[in-house]
């Protein structure tokens, strides 16, 4: 099978890419068809763009440029459905989308590269199965939105600790939201390179629903619990559930240079490997958003050179895996680690792709 050349692929970067941003997108990317990509693939449920677009590229978060989209669309999700053919248009350095005209071998391309819709039965980008829980939980609590969030003054009567079903009392201001994520303030994150505080992460406990107002304003609020991971007390704090988000992220390098840290790995366990979570020091403040893909790196050693005892050189720092960002806070990411040749341990280096 033939091997699509770096200058078709340059070729196809530069029609979907403009001006500066196609050089920024060449100078910090290398996205190379396989020697051995198929002709095609077609989609079934439980694939994920990114697994499709592994059978066919070295670096499968590259996919959004082979797709030919420029900077505007891929700001957007990219809709692709079961039975649908993923076509390698060898001819333009390409990935397009095509439908089974009935003859055997035979595809025909579909007008656009990417079909809008409600995106329901569309497959993801990557899998959910280890990021959907993190999803509509909240994992850092800005330190505002703790001092000034409602809390459980009280709990049903003869319970310690409030399970599925029983009853909570709160006071606080519940604007108009009636459905409720209940946490407990967890572990401080500290920057690997200041030491200093950066973010404290939320012990995330359940859910409430709101049953009855306070008729004044200091009679407390009536919940009653909907579902628990941890046992709730007096004291916790409960914050607004969020709208479920869109599950499609479209991956792609960050906008400028980043050079962050592994913070730590969620679980409070040392060291992390393919599918787990883990945070890094770097977030919005930094120009770090949703579906910003990141190389792993371990600082290399420092040895002592055997032809000089003098002297000590330091070894080149190994890149092992690749880091998918999926939830992003001021000064803080979460990440899930997708493609890794080691273990991930906290200190090690999150940086842009080259």
């Amino acid at each position: 099978m033939k091997k699509f050349s770096t200058a078709a692929l340059l070729l196809a970067l530069s029609a979907g890419f403009g001006g500066m941003a196609h050089a920024q997108a060449v100078k910090t990317m290398r996205c190379e068809f396989l020697p051995n990509a198929p002709d095609q693939h077609v989609v079934v449920r439980g694939d994920t763009l990114w697994g499709i677009s592994g059978q066919f590229l070295q670096h499968p978060w590259c996919w959004p440029q082979v797709w030919g989209l420029n900077q505007d669309q891929i700001r957007n999700p990219h809709w692709i459905y079961p039975g649908q053919i993923v076509y390698f248009d060898r001819v333009n350095g390409r990935l397009r989308l095509g439908k089974s005209t009935g003859e055997p071998g035979v595809v025909k391309l579909s007008p656009q590269t990417r079909v809008q819709g409600i995106g329901r039965d569309a497959i993801t980008a990557i899998s959910t199965d280890a990021i959907g829980p993190f999803l509509s939980q909240p994992l850092i609590v800005e330190d505002d939105e703790l001092a000034n969030s409602p809390h459980i003054v009280a709990v049903q009567d003869g319970h310690l600790n409030l399970g599925k079903g029983d009853k909570a009392y709160v006071r606080g201001d519940l604007a108009d939201a009636s459905a409720f994520q209940v946490f407990r303030p967890g572990n401080p994150l500290k920057d690997p390179d200041t030491g200093k505080v950066i973010a404290n992460e939320a012990l995330y406990l359940g859910t409430l629903k709101l049953e009855r107002r306070g008729k004044t304003a200091d009679e407390a609020a009536t919940f009653s619990v909907v579902d628990t991971k941890e046992e709730m007390q007096v004291g916790d704090r409960i914050i607004p559930r969020p709208v479920e988000p869109i599950l499609n992220y479209v991956p792609h390098a960050p906008a400028t240079e980043v050079n962050a840290r592994v913070v730590s790995v969620y679980g409070g366990v040392a060291t992390a490997a393919q599918n787990q979570i883990l945070s890094i020091n770097r977030g919005k403040a930094d120009n770090i958003d949703i579906g910003t893909v990141l190389q792993l790196y371990r600082f290399g050693k420092t040895v002592k050179d055997p032809a000089d005892h003098n002297n000590k050189v330091k070894l080149p720092d190994e890149q092992y895996g690749t880091l998918f960002i999926f939830r992003v806070f001021n000064h803080i990411s979460y990440g899930l680690i997708m493609e890794v040749q080691n273990t991930v341990d906290i200190g090690d280096i999150a940086r842009s792709p080259e």
